[in-house]
């Protein structure tokens, strides 16, 4: 047991050195990076292409799509004329910064103002490997249940933002959204907690402007 836990250590030992790596690579350009981080079907895809669809124009994007088989997801982002690399990891359930880096030297992804890194569908594994990013997303569709946050607390804990999708159908399934928000209140006091149809639109701007704000203060605080 000793033996796994020093190779664990060692690992995310390696994979803070290269997060930090790549922290500084995005500082330099001045990429804000955000991490999304949920269960399978939560609706992480098709938030990125609504918000890719609403900055269009207005600020360049990429998105490194992490799966364990297909490019369907990078497919969907490239449809829309965005830069996307895949990275399949064949069983692995998360990305790591080793695999970020790869993918964005062999992926011959552009600089861009914002660069979405959608994790493996997964609450559990994803939540302590650092890919560089500036804050982690997580994300809850109203079909999983109102109970995720206080079953899965590391990851709604460690995440800045919170994002409840598919809010349209809300009036169909058992949720309650105030409870909800008050889990994620009790392991994230400072946490931002939003609502959203990516489908109808509901809570777009809202998740747009602070995409923006962040943008803003990254560079800003660069000097």
């Amino acid at each position: 047991m000793t033996k796994v836990v020093t190779v664990k250590r060692r690992a995310l030992a390696a994979n803070e050195e290269r997060a930090e790596r790549l922290r500084a690579r995005f500082a330099a350009s001045g990429t804000l990076v955000a991490n999304l981080i949920s269960s399978p079907g939560s609706g992480k895809t098709t938030l990125l292409e609504a918000t890719v669809r609403a900055l269009d124009g207005e600020l360049t994007t990429a998105v490194i799509e992490g799966d364990v088989a297909t490019e369907n997801d990078a497919d969907r982002i490239r449809a829309l004329g965005v830069p996307a690399h895949q990275i399949l990891t064949g069983g692995a359930c998360h990305l790591d910064a080793r695999l970020v880096e790869t993918g964005i030297e062999d992926g011959g992804l552009p600089e861009v103002d914002i660069l979405f890194i959608e994790n493996v569908g997964n609450l559990i594994c994803p939540t302590t490997y650092d890919l560089g990013e500036d804050f982690k997303v997580v994300l809850l569709s109203v079909a999983e249940g109102d109970d995720k946050p206080v079953k899965y607390p590391a990851i709604f804990a460690r995440a800045e933002v919170a994002v409840v999708t598919k809010s349209d159908l809300l009036p169909h399934v058992p949720f309650e959204l105030d409870s909800v928000k008050s889990q994620i209140a009790s392991l994230n006091p400072n946490g931002t907690v939003l609502v959203t149809s990516s489908l109808q639109g509901d809570g777009l701007d809202e998740w747009l402007d602070l995409l923006r704000a962040r943008l803003q203060a990254k560079r800003q605080s660069r000097g």
